[in-house]
């Protein structure tokens, strides 16, 4: 009896090490992930030897080829089917490029794809039968919002929390004709709300819009939303939140982000001439060399020339009763007879003529006599349409609701708040 125990307590033993090295012996294994394909412009670029550059100065689109192997007859083939979708003169030296080739010993190129700009791309393809096509990379709309307190000056404000430069341009174009930036005050405040694009999620691409503003200027408040007027033309504008346009006839200023150094005054009397009589019939906007000048109105070039003390200058009428003159440019850009639109470049500022610095000496005319534009009731531009008002009253609504309740804080004028992606092209 005792053997029977003792031999049952081996089997016992025995077996529950056999379980034991039977778990010991289990391997569980974790499923392996394959690595998603690295895609770029369409093509899967594993597929591919790729090969980077940008196009050099004196670079051609054959003696890119050229250089990788592909010869002569063929580059002149590949010119002539694509033409209709892509000028092959059309390259731009600085701007990037990436050739597509065999993944073989060889490495034979197959495609060349060209990037005219951060979106917008030429892919040519020549591995079997040559085509070409144009297309975009995925832009990805972020709303934004953004507020400040002007200490200095806006564009001093806006830069110290870093937004974008574009998007200080934008607030002056669309306040240019209701509010003096010249003349701006400590304490004005803004707020906006706007969309900014992105290529995949991470890489700035520049301002898409600016849907609302609000910008209160000596505690008096300036709504702007931008709504379609025209959809078949895709034309919008400006407006307040009773429906008026915010435009004017005239810009109140023709170069951005200046300051006036003197203004129009008859009575101006001068030391250097002891004192006589001198009227000024102008308005100086002082800036430096080189700075865009821009027409302030619609209108057609009457000069564009060099005069004794006025330098080099352009004249423009813009309709029976307005012209407008821009004097001492460093050069013109606009020709006599030419028809230009409010904002246009017509010139840079510059020192021609008697100037004592660089500026731009703006006059303006009224039924042929010289009156200073600051203290004229100029003409509005149109305001909404009647058969559009209802329309736009809803528009605007959830707009104002956003703008008004975005905080200033009176502690920290760098304030922004959060992005929200609102859109977004997939490729």
């Amino acid at each position: 009896m005792k053997y029977l125990v003792i031999l049952l307590f081996l089997s016992v033993a025995v077996t529950s090490c056999k379980e034991d090295e039977k778990q010991e012996d289990v391997v569980i294994t974790e499923p392996i992930i394959e690595p998603e394909p690295v895609k770029e412009f369409g093509f899967v670029l594993d597929d591919y030897v790729v090969k980077r550059d940008t196009v050099k100065n004196g670079d051609s689109f054959g003696e890119i080829l050229e250089r990788n192997h592909i010869g002569y007859p063929k580059i002149f083939n590949i010119a002539e089917k694509v033409r209709d979708t892509f000028d092959i003169r059309r390259l731009r030296a600085g701007q990037p490029y990436m050739l597509l080739c065999a993944n073989d010993s060889l490495q034979t190129p197959e495609t060349f794809i060209y990037q005219e700009n951060s979106i917008d791309y030429v892919v040519i393809n020549f591995k079997d039968s040559i085509s070409a096509y144009k297309d975009k990379k995925p832009i990805t709309i972020v709303e934004k919002e953004a507020s400040g307190i002007v200490m200095n000056n806006l564009s001093e404000t806006m830069e110290n929390q870093g937004l974008p430069y574009a998007l200080i341009n934008d607030m002056s174009d669309i306040y240019a004709w209701t509010i003096d930036f010249f003349r701006l005050q400590k304490g004005d405040r803004f707020k906006i709300v706007y969309k900014q694009r992105f290529i995949d999620d991470s890489i700035y691409a520049g301002i898409e819009s600016i849907d609302a503003a609000y910008f209160e200027h000596k505690n008096e408040p300036f709504y702007a939303f931008n709504f379609e007027v025209d959809s078949t033309k895709r034309i919008s504008d400006y407006f307040d939140e009773n429906t008026k346009s915010l435009r004017r006839t005239f810009l109140k200023a023709p170069v951005q982000f200046s300051r006036i150094s003197s203004r129009y005054n008859l009575n101006r009397r001068i030391a250097y001439y002891g004192y006589k009589l001198r009227p000024h019939k102008g308005t100086d906007f002082a800036a430096p060399i080189g700075t865009p000048i821009l027409a302030t109105a619609n209108g057609t070039v009457e000069e564009s020339t060099r005069r004794g003390g006025n330098g080099k200058y352009v004249k423009i009428k813009h309709n029976g009763t307005y012209s407008t003159q821009y004097l001492h440019m460093k050069d013109q850009k606009v020709k006599k007879g030419q028809y230009v639109k409010q904002g246009d470049v017509i010139g840079w500022v510059g020192m021609t003529g008697n100037t004592g610095g660089p500026h731009v000496c703006y006059r303006f005319w009224k039924n042929g006599k010289q009156v200073d534009p600051f203290k004229e009731k100029l003409p509005e531009a149109e305001s909404i349409p009647e058969s559009l008002k209802s329309k736009y009253v809803e528009f605007i609504e959830p707009l104002k609701s956003k703008l008004d309740g975005i905080q200033f804080d009176d502690h920290n004028t760098n304030s922004t708040s959060e992005e929200n992606i609102v859109t977004s092209n997939i490729q």
